[in-house]
């Protein structure tokens, strides 16, 4: 982890990115405008997305958690009432101290180094995403997902493994778990669990769903 700190526009979403997952965002409220408007003109525009804990994304007054990625864009286009932008996650951080929200969120961030896999945790990865894959393949013939079974993944393993958790069949609090995970390893052994949970759970609905008993 850096010990420096920075200020950072801060975007909280009823979901998590994670580095190296795709960010397409239709941004309509004044306050979020204001935060495009003044990012557009850096040389590097990037914000911050953190997870709602309570309340919605159009209005403020939510309470947000303290843990991040920092988004970076890389396509914007104006509509006649509301923009749309491509960011792409990078770098995860801790949010150390929130600032004032006006004339929209901002806070103070650390930042968290990255993760270089060794040969015996990208052998690992490889039955990590195995078992996300097959899940998704079993669970895209009973409810519409976002990412496909065969979605392709960046051949660079440590950013291999953070997509591969942006694709599985997760919730949200789920995804968050994963983003806070402190090492490559803790981060593969939750996500094995918390897939093999879902595949077991989409399983039993599943089978409720064919049981002809009254």
């Amino acid at each position: 982890m850096t010990g420096a700190t920075r200020e950072l526009a801060m975007f909280p979403l009823g979901s998590v990115l994670f580095p190296g997952m795709p960010l397409p965002l239709r941004v309509f409220e004044p306050r979020y405008v204001a935060m495009l408007a003044s990012l557009l003109g850096e040389p590097v525009r990037e914000f911050g997305v953190v997870l709602i804990e309570r309340g919605s994304e159009v209005g403020g007054g939510d309470l947000r958690f303290d843990m991040g990625t920092v988004a970076r864009i890389s396509s914007v286009q104006i509509a006649e009432e509301s923009v749309r932008l491509l960011a792409t996650g990078g770098m995860r951080f801790e949010v150390v101290r929130w600032l004032a929200d006006d004339p929209f969120p901002r806070a103070e961030v650390r930042e968290l180094d990255p993760w270089e896999l060794d040969r015996e945790t990208t052998f690992a990865l490889a039955g990590a995403e195995a078992s996300v894959r097959r899940t998704l393949s079993r669970a895209s013939e009973f409810v519409e997902l976002p990412w496909p079974a065969d979605t392709e993944l960046s051949p660079e393993p440590a950013e291999r493994l953070w997509q591969l958790a942006g694709i599985a069949p997760l919730g949200p609090m789920d995804q968050l778990a994963l983003l806070r995970a402190r090492t490559a390893t803790e981060l593969l052994g939750l996500l094995e669990e918390l897939v093999q949970q879902a595949d077991l759970s989409l399983t039993s609905d599943w089978s409720d769903d064919d049981d002809p008993r009254p």
